[in-house]
């Protein structure tokens, strides 16, 4: 008897699928890099202009191309490794992006970048999904808790570290290949990150898995590419009509999408994205709370890089280094979060709003006194408080959002929300990365990224009063 019981042929199946802690390291890695390949190219783009000799709208392709498709494609993603096995799809999205990667470091030209970029996008959307749904199923209680809040803390740290990175990396110019390192660095991790997926992460599936949805899919594509791509391309472009037109489109394709999802509930068959999932009041409130906040935060990094080095005159190196204190702080002040929620719920959420409040006014009241000599000092304070402040708000709500959303559905949840905050991070470069290029000929540098940050300050006001209706604990 005591033989059998501890024989391997009756492990639980939790047992056989438990995520260890190598295997949370490699899909945390999963996570970081399209992260990181969203914001690294933010500080390269001036570089990659004069070496391509690419225009202003050809670069602002690099960035939406990467964005777009990444969005567009998120929920397919999830969906698809709910069906087929979320560890092959890791694997499958990990080796595309090495691969996307390499073919963006030797794209011989602009429009080659853009096309190789687009690919990249399109493969993060097929990997990224899967890491959040192995967590879900995989890990359980404390342990989920601690993995979701190690994930909230990566993804923004991600966002910060891409940039820096790509100041870094630029500058070194490692044996002679300039802006194409922030690319190619990508794919010594990516093997590292094969090796280890392959031995740590385990596999896991819906056990009742759902078709893909056609018409959704499509319909849901269309929506999001006649509000993004517009809305990233249009100033650039000079706004022609295809922009307006795309634009005016963008409601009546939306409403399309929701009354084929909901008429396919209604009959038995299984949507793209279910109705029925956003009845979960901490999925929903979540994913209202996080647009304002992937709105602030992308549109504030994209602005902070162009004013310092376009207006302060700093290189790739010092722009990037001077968001350092920002980065320490979410990394150290995000590990004390899971605590601070088991102890004051999600108060910390609105609390972390005020403290981000004060360290977008203090950005902003060290632009208005010092500029243009902004470096790492003059925005050290406000870099700092705001990170913390964004460390008690990310962590925590991606948490919460997914804290209701079954196991089985767990690919499902992870792309509907990945796809909520990548299409607000595009967003986020597209409305405040306009506003303050459009301020900048009337207003001058220093008074278009002030007023620019008391227009994310709005925003942060925002997500202050909306976080007041999350729900108080998180299961």
């Amino acid at each position: 008897m005591t033989k059998t019981l501890t024989s391997p042929a009756v492990r639980s199946p939790v047992a056989e699928t438990r995520l260890g802690g190598l295997g949370l390291f490699t899909v945390l890695l999963g996570a970081a890099l399209p992260l990181i390949d969203f914001f690294i190219v933010n500080v390269a783009l001036p570089t990659i202009g004069k070496d391509l000799h690419a225009g202003e709208a050809v670069l602002e392709l690099v960035v939406a191309g990467y964005g777009v498709s990444y969005a567009v494609l998120l929920v397919l993603g999830g969906r698809l490794g709910d069906l087929f096995g979320r560890r092959e799809f890791f694997l499958g999205g990990m080796a595309a992006f090495g691969l996307t990667s390499l073919a963006c470091g030797l794209a011989p030209n602009a429009w080659t970048l853009v096309a190789a970029r687009v690919a990249q996008g399109a493969a993060s959307a097929a990997m990224l999904p899967q890491v959040l749904a192995t967590i879900q199923a995989a890990t359980s209680g404390q342990r989920r808790a601690k993995a979701m809040g190690l994930y909230g803390a990566t993804a923004g740290l991600s966002m910060v570290a891409g940039q820096i990175l790509g100041g870094v990396l630029v500058a070194a110019d490692i044996a002679g290949t300039g802006w194409r390192s922030v690319f190619l660095v990508n794919v010594p991790v990516v093997v590292v990150g094969l090796v280890l997926a392959a031995r740590a992460v385990p596999e896991t599936r819906s056990q009742h898995p759902e078709p893909v949805d056609g018409p959704g899919t499509v319909l849901l594509a269309v929506a999001l590419l006649t509000l993004l791509a517009p809305l990233t391309e249009g100033r650039a472009a000079g706004w022609p009509l295809w922009t307006w037109l795309s634009l005016a489109a963008f409601p009546f394709t939306a409403w399309a999408f929701y009354a084929v999802e909901r008429r396919a509930d209604r009959h038995g068959r299984t949507p793209l994205v279910p109705p029925s999932l956003f009845s979960l009041v901490s999925l929903r409130r979540g994913l209202v709370m996080i647009v304002p906040f992937s709105i602030g935060f992308s549109g504030f990094m994209f602005v902070i890089a162009v004013a310092l080095q376009r207006g302060a005159g700093l290189g790739p190196v010092p722009a990037g280094l001077a968001l350092t204190p920002m980065a320490l702080a979410f990394f150290a002040v995000s590990l004390c979060g899971p605590r601070l929620v088991d102890r004051f719920g999600t108060r910390v959420v609105t609390a972390g709003g005020l403290i981000q409040a004060v360290g977008v006014t203090l950005l902003a009241l060290a632009a208005w006194r010092s500029w243009p000599h902004l470096g790492v000092l003059e925005l050290l304070p406000g870099a700092a408080v705001a990170g913390a402040g964004q460390a008690l708000q990310l962590p925590i709500v991606l948490r919460l959002i997914l804290s209701e959303v079954p196991p089985a559905r767990a690919g499902l949840g992870s792309g509907v929300m990945v796809t909520t905050q990548q299409s607000a991070l595009a967003l986020g470069v597209a409305t405040l990365g306009s506003l303050f290029l459009a301020l900048v000929p009337g207003m001058g540098m220093r008074d278009a990224l002030v007023t620019t940050l008391l227009v994310q300050l709005a925003g942060v006001a925002l997500t202050l009063g909306l976080s007041l209706r999350l729900p108080r604990t998180i299961r």
